[in-house]
Protein backbone atom coordinates (compact mmCIF):
# COMPACT_ATOMS: atom_id res chain seq x y z
CA UNK A 1 0.00 0.00 0.00
CA UNK A 2 0.91 3.41 -0.85
CA UNK A 3 1.31 6.16 2.35
CA UNK A 4 -1.79 7.98 1.12
CA UNK A 5 -3.61 4.96 1.60
CA UNK A 6 -1.99 3.44 4.79
CA UNK A 7 -3.27 7.15 6.30
CA UNK A 8 -6.78 6.68 4.71
CA UNK A 9 -7.17 2.73 5.95
CA UNK A 10 -6.26 3.84 9.05
CA UNK A 11 -8.16 6.90 9.50
CA UNK A 12 -10.96 4.72 8.58
CA UNK A 13 -10.28 1.99 11.00
CA UNK A 14 -10.43 4.77 13.66
CA UNK A 15 -13.83 6.02 12.14
CA UNK A 16 -13.02 9.48 11.32
CA UNK A 17 -13.73 11.60 8.45
CA UNK A 18 -10.98 13.64 6.30
CA UNK A 19 -12.41 16.39 8.12
CA UNK A 20 -11.78 15.28 11.88
CA UNK A 21 -8.71 14.04 10.69
CA UNK A 22 -8.17 17.43 9.88
CA UNK A 23 -9.27 19.22 12.47
CA UNK A 24 -7.19 17.44 14.69
CA UNK A 25 -3.87 18.41 12.40
CA UNK A 26 -4.78 21.72 12.16
CA UNK A 27 -4.88 20.96 8.51
CA UNK A 28 -7.61 21.54 5.84
CA UNK A 29 -9.82 18.69 4.83
CA UNK A 30 -8.30 19.04 1.20
CA UNK A 31 -4.77 18.67 2.37
CA UNK A 32 -5.99 15.04 4.22
CA UNK A 33 -7.35 14.37 0.38
CA UNK A 34 -4.34 15.17 -1.53
CA UNK A 35 -2.04 13.17 1.38
CA UNK A 36 -4.44 10.02 0.68
CA UNK A 37 -4.82 10.48 -2.82
CA UNK A 38 -1.26 11.04 -3.75
CA UNK A 39 -0.98 14.26 -4.77
CA UNK A 40 1.10 15.50 -2.30
CA UNK A 41 2.91 14.14 0.50
CA UNK A 42 3.04 15.02 4.42
CA UNK A 43 6.30 16.30 5.80
CA UNK A 44 8.34 14.53 8.37
CA UNK A 45 6.89 16.08 11.38
CA UNK A 46 3.25 16.30 9.84
CA UNK A 47 3.48 12.70 9.21
CA UNK A 48 4.58 12.27 12.71
CA UNK A 49 1.49 13.87 14.04
CA UNK A 50 -1.10 11.81 11.81
CA UNK A 51 0.78 9.02 13.27
CA UNK A 52 -0.38 10.16 16.87
CA UNK A 53 -3.95 11.20 15.85
CA UNK A 54 -4.26 7.87 14.04
CA UNK A 55 -2.89 6.03 17.24
CA UNK A 56 -0.14 4.53 14.52
CA UNK A 57 3.48 4.44 14.11
CA UNK A 58 5.31 6.33 11.29
CA UNK A 59 6.69 2.87 10.54
CA UNK A 60 2.95 1.31 9.90
CA UNK A 61 2.08 4.46 7.80
CA UNK A 62 4.65 3.71 5.98
CA UNK A 63 4.00 -0.27 5.37
CA UNK A 64 7.57 -0.72 7.09
CA UNK A 65 8.54 -3.67 9.73
CA UNK A 66 9.28 -2.70 13.05
CA UNK A 67 12.12 -3.23 13.98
Amino acid sequence: MTLGQQIASARREKGMTQEMLAEKLGVTRQAVARWETGLSVPDAGMLVRIAGALDTTVNDLLGEEEP
